[in-house]
């Protein structure tokens, strides 16, 4: 445990063209380097190919998309006596966020052959669709957790 005092968490500012906070989070973890008007574009050109692919508001798709990759559950490590036991948790809100957008983000650059923002728009129309590899991820998270449900009697 810290012993320095806890931190205090900044106001984000809403994004210009949303007015939403979890864009602005989004697109702050989807900069590289400082680069934040060139994520700010990647996300926005992937809010296009959505609009233009499913017909639908791209925001209602962003946020079904990153509710339906949100884990409830997780296993974090444990030490009793001697062995580790991995323990299953819930997870905070906040925490549910930032894996889901985290998630997302990685399993967007992993893809192969095509322009970063359609990476994105593909990725985030899979999860809306619960499909996918952030989705598949999060089934696995479960089901590590739902495995590990003999342990829960060392929560913390």
């Amino acid at each position: 445990m810290g012993r320095k005092k806890k931190s205090i968490k900044r106001a984000l500012l809403p994004d210009p063209r949303y007015h939403s906070e979890l864009v602005t989070r989004f697109i702050n973890n989807l900069m590289l380097k400082g680069k934040k008007s060139l994520a700010e574009r990647l996300f926005y050109q992937a809010m296009d190919i959505i609009k233009e692919r499913s017909g639908q508001e791209p925001l209602e798709v962003f946020q079904k998309a990153l509710e339906n990759v949100k884990p409830f559950l997780e296993v974090r490590s444990r030490r009793v006596g001697g062995a580790t036991y991995q323990v299953p948790v819930e997870v905070s809100q906040n925490r549910r966020t930032a894996l889901a957008i985290r998630w997302i983000l990685d399993f967007s650059r992993a893809r192969k052959g095509m322009a970063f923002s359609r990476k994105l728009a593909a990725e985030l129309m899979d999860a809306y669709q619960n499909q996918g590899s952030a989705i598949k991820k999060k089934q696995n998270v479960h089901k590590m957790a739902e495995a590990n449900k003999a342990f829960a009697h060392y929560r913390w």
